[in-house]
């Protein structure tokens, strides 16, 4: 929260750095408490003193200031802010460009790698955490000082391309295929491992196959770039339904002809093990299990790709930092890569970060393409956008481009749906759920935004600012300076409440930041519209004075912000 009257004041009768006192500040849980709380255990040591006794005498300093009044409760220190000094600063403050960027990252470039679907696979609901996860950390990092860059690393590459091709060679149909690549695909994908456990010897025919692909086998070829072409148009249908760009796609595949260099480093450096016949490396004093590099036939395997990989992104694309947007369940793995590269020498191995989420489950089931269980994604957006049309053609037959509309609403309902969860947290994927346009939901918010810039624009025709110019006009008669006690009451409880809501923007996109938790500002979003409706619930807007005017455009340009950090769209009208 910014509030430097009263962290000036921690600072000057502690001692304490303000960036600090700034990540100790709560919010008191009685608003007639106060409206920020400090607590003072960890100063104990530093003072000799009990944490109550440190809150009684902070309190009774802070009093003294102006503007700030406190009380101790236990071993917090309760601050209410004087509203005709506070106000003006916060109300300015939110019209400085660099509230809405602070500098974390100092520049650092950071590689995020997300989504990665597997060609020849539908592109399933359970593809969507990653993406969108991913992309929310994409524009999170930017924001926050960094300079991401996003690589969608295709699954294209493996021993699973062996199995689908020894499925094809056996089962497959030509002219099926090229009717439905994606579909028939799926088909001969689970046929190979339900017959694959009455006959165990399809299992080698699917290495062989893929053998012969790491070798350059032209029939092996030629279906592996047939899958690889009809898996991409399939895939890019849907990043652009949901507004996703990648500065990088780069599958397992780019990676063949660096993987043997980091094999020969690894051998260079004592660290490859024969283990049954394929080589290891052994990773004891890490308490994890050796890390596969080569298999016994030869062929590469997850663990090389992911060396390589991560290698070329440290050295070409020079990242200052890694991070893999990658299931839970793939946690041990990434430990294993990431302790090769410690055992390498490699001192950049620290900054490689794997930022897992939880599983996605639909009707409570795993999904498994192995098994057939796929919910594709298009087919759940499809529906959304369907549902949001009819709720919009009810409510507001007369709007103009509601397909459009109904498209952001119904998408940006599955995208919030996934991204208000922490990250970590399975989701049990209901479509009922994620298209509730009531409460703890995307559209409440979208709505929420759409509401006020109705109002603004109601407001602004009244004041005779139909040039656009808007609220700077109506300003230019009444600036943040000339706030007295009688102006200040016009915002009221509501409005001082959602002014305090809002000028914790900035906190919570640097604690997402350093998070890597985008659910902190879904969350931020929520209770900013919550705190809005309170506000138009109990105040006159339209005509109540340019400090309500200004107060309800900057919650709508926050809403507007936190909606796109989240990958939605702001519409102005619904």
């Amino acid at each position: 929260m910014l509030l430097p009257i009263a962290v000036q004041a921690i600072s000057a009768h502690t001692g304490l750095e303000e960036k600090e006192i700034s990540s100790l500040l709560e919010v008191p849980p009685q608003p007639e408490w106060g409206d920020v709380a400090f607590p003072c255990f960890m100063m104990a040591k530093k003072f000799r003193k009990a944490p109550q006794q440190i809150a009684l005498e902070l309190a009774e300093a802070i009093s003294r200031e102006e503007g700030l009044t406190a009380s101790a409760s236990g071993a917090y220190v309760n601050i209410t802010l004087g509203r005709s000094v506070h106000i003006p600063l916060m109300l300015a403050e939110l019209k400085k460009p660099e509230f809405f960027k602070p500098d974390l990252g100092h520049g650092q470039r950071v590689v995020i790698d997300m989504s990665s679907p597997n060609i020849a696979k539908p592109f399933g609901i359970g593809h969507l955490r990653s993406t969108v996860i991913g992309a929310a950390l994409y524009r999170i990092l930017g924001e926050t000082g960094y300079v991401p860059m996003s690589v969608n690393h295709l699954g294209d590459w493996g021993t699973q391309f062996g199995k689908q091709i020894a499925a094809y060679k056996r089962w497959g149909n030509e002219e099926q295929l090229q009717q439905d690549p994606i579909g028939e695909s799926l088909k001969l994908y689970v046929r190979f491992h339900e017959e694959a456990e009455h006959d165990p010897s399809l299992e080698d025919e699917g290495r062989e196959w893929f053998r012969r692909l790491e070798h350059g086998d032209n029939e092996a070829q030629r279906l592996w770039e047939f899958f690889v072409e009809v898996s991409l148009r399939e895939f890019n249908r849907m990043y652009e339904r949901l507004n996703i760009t990648f500065d990088h796609g780069l599958g397992e595949s780019f990676y063949n002809d660096k993987m043997q260099t980091v094999v020969a480093q690894l051998r260079t450096k004592g660290l490859l093990e024969e283990s049954d016949g394929a080589l290891v490396v052994r990773l004891e004093d890490e308490e994890l299990p050796p890390c596969l590099i080569l298999k016994k036939d030869g062929t590469t395997i997850y663990p090389t790709r992911d060396l390589a990989t991560a290698f070329y992104r440290h050295e070409v694309m020079k990242a200052d930092r890694l991070l893999y947007v990658v299931g839970g369940e793939q946690q041990l793995h990434f430990r294993q890569v990431f302790a090769v590269l410690k055992r390498a020498g490699e001192s950049w191995a620290e900054r490689c970060e794997h930022v897992p989420f939880g599983l996605m489950r639909f009707a409570g089931e795993k999904m498994s393409t192995r098994r057939g269980k796929v919910v594709k994604l298009e087919e759940v957006l499809d529906e959304a956008v369907a549902r949001a049309l009819t709720i919009i053609t009810q409510k507001n037959p007369d709007l103009q481009d509601q397909q459009e509309i109904a498209e952001d609403v119904g998408i940006g309902a599955i995208i919030f749906g996934d991204l208000k969860n922490n990250r970590l947290n399975e989701v049990d994927f209901s479509l009922e759920d994620a298209l509730t346009f009531e409460g703890e939901t995307g559209p409440y918010v979208q709505y929420t935004h759409a509401r006020i810039r109705s109002l603004l624009e109601k407001a602004y025709a009244g004041a005779g600012t139909v040039d656009g110019s808007g609220i700077d006009v109506l300003m230019r008669e009444h600036p943040v300076s000339d706030y007295t006690d009688a102006s200040v009451e016009m915002l009221g409880d509501a409005g001082w409440a959602l002014l305090k809501q809002l000028v914790r923007y900035q906190g919570q996109l640097e604690r997402a930041a350093r998070q890597l938790e985008p659910s902190v500002i879904a969350r931020f979003a929520l209770d900013t519209a919550q705190a809005f409706n309170r506000f138009y619930a109990k105040e006159r807007i339209v005509d109540g004075g340019p400090w309500r005017i200004q107060l309800a455009e900057q919650t709508a340009d926050i809403l507007a912000h936190t909606l796109h950090l989240l990958g939605l769209k702001a519409p102005y009208q619904m």
